[in-house]
């Protein structure tokens, strides 16, 4: 049985007939846009990528849209790599592991590093450094040393209960807190 089958299997037995066949419908969608885009119009796009059926990827100058692996390009956004009143066509280079939140745009020319987020609604018109969060028009690094994984989710290491427990009793030992006052006592 191929990976694509035990996946549809385990989406079946946890979500439903109707929800484990609209999700294989969509990869199998996403797969032959992604396959479209390589293929029809000479775009440089890595393994595992997923790429919005309405994201808008330019084909002005398609040779000069360059993704890396096990990105992920959403809703609506725009990858561009052409300017037509700079009269200029340059290649726009998006890293791997990345994610490109919905109605961003990137500007061409851009390269993205990896393992980057771009938040929803964020202009992108400079480059990114690797390991960061970006957003804002124009979009500015709000995050730096940011961990991700497939598809650009944030990876955060979680803070155990003990850890942060230890945390409040080093602050009130230490005093670095304003002390309570009691309100109980007369003035």
């Amino acid at each position: 049985m191929g990976e694509s089958s035990s996946l549809f299997i385990e989406r079946l037995r946890k979500d439903g007939l109707a929800t484990a066949v609209r999700s294989g419908l969509r990869n199998t969608a996403t797969g032959l846009h992604r396959a479209m885009l390589i293929r029809l119009w000479g775009m440089e796009i890595g393994k595992d990528c997923q790429i919005s059926l309405s994201a808008k990827l330019d084909k002005t100058h398609p040779g000069g849209i360059h993704i890396g692996d096990s990105t992920a390009v959403s809703f609506r956004s725009c990858v561009l790599s052409h300017d037509y009143t700079r009269g200029l066509h340059a290649d726009t280079r998006i890293g791997k592991q990345c994610q490109i939140g919905a109605y961003a745009i990137v500007m061409p020319g851009v390269t993205i590093g990896d393992n980057c987020v771009v938040a929803p609604a964020s202009v992108v018109m400079r480059d990114v450094p690797p390991n960061s969060l970006v957003a804002g028009n124009p979009a500015r690094v709000i995050e730096k040393n940011i961990r991700t994984g497939r598809w650009g989710k944030i990876l955060r290491d979680p803070v155990p209960a003990v850890t942060a427990a230890q945390d409040i009793l080093a602050q009130d030992i230490s005093g670095e807190h304003a002390p309570v006052e009691d309100v109980s006592a007369p003035a």
